[in-house]
């Protein structure tokens, strides 16, 4: 199973990928939102560590080397518009048979019907941004949209809104705990700095499902209106 926690793990990616580093983080971002396959891969932790390890200071007391701000900046959020584009494009071109093979190691049908219950309880616009934060229903979600004809201009708005802020958000986070933290100690703060962010860009999500669930109650109210207490609303 080593090798599993490897493929999981970001630090194992940048130290690996060495002076590629910054280019690596590129190709998984996108292999990671545009091919199904990619589900597996960290998206939100490589994220992170990525914008951890563009200081200096800290990539050189750990061993790896230094990744470009810049360069994440600008190139991060236009590999995850182009891998989510390059999955829409796929479900709306094959429709169900993308999705027509037995469950494996690598594939599991239950991720397929968790992306659409996503997209039909937040509907596609919601859908589409928010899943940008939910490991797996991040990469199902776009040819899951593709299948179920959402356009793909409409889909383009929201891809990249999402896109933007998913790795904008998640790298500027990373390069500020990076500057704050003594570079001896990074170690200790990388799994608890992830689990917090992740934890954090959930809250929507959450704030979500528990107005739907209020809407919901209300829907079922006759009429579609409150309950009358008392003589008022």
């Amino acid at each position: 199973m080593d090798w599993l926690w490897n493929l999981l793990d970001p630090t194992w990616w940048l130290t690996i990928l060495g002076a590629f580093a910054t280019v690596g983080v590129l190709a998984i971002i996108f292999a990671e939102t545009g091919l199904l396959l990619g589900f597996f891969l960290p998206g939100d932790s490589l994220l992170v560590a990525a914008g951890i390890f563009s200081s200096a200071a800290v990539a050189q007391g750990m061993g790896i080397t230094p990744l470009s701000l810049p360069v994440l900046l600008i190139g991060t959020p236009l590999c995850a518009v182009a891998g989510a584009q390059l999955g829409h494009f796929l479900g709306a071109r094959f429709g169900r048979r993308m999705f027509d093979k037995p469950d494996s190691r690598l594939f599991k049908r239950e991720h397929v019907l968790r992306a659409e219950e996503f997209f039909e309880k937040f509907g596609p616009a919601k859908a589409v941004v928010l899943a940008r934060f939910v490991p797996i229903v991040r990469t199902f979600m776009n040819p899951v949209a593709g299948v179920l004809e959402m356009p793909a201009k409409r889909f383009l708005v929201w891809n990249v809104i999402g896109g933007i802020v998913w790795t904008e958000g998640l790298i500027l986070l990373g390069n500020a705990l990076g500057r704050e933290v003594d570079p001896k100690q990074i170690d200790k703060y990388i799994l608890p700095g992830v689990f917090l962010i992740v934890f954090i860009s959930i809250i929507p999500i959450i704030v979500e499902v528990i107005k739907k669930r209020r809407g919901d109650k209300v829907a079922a109210v006759p009429g579609g209106r409150h309950r009358v207490t008392n003589g008022r609303h």
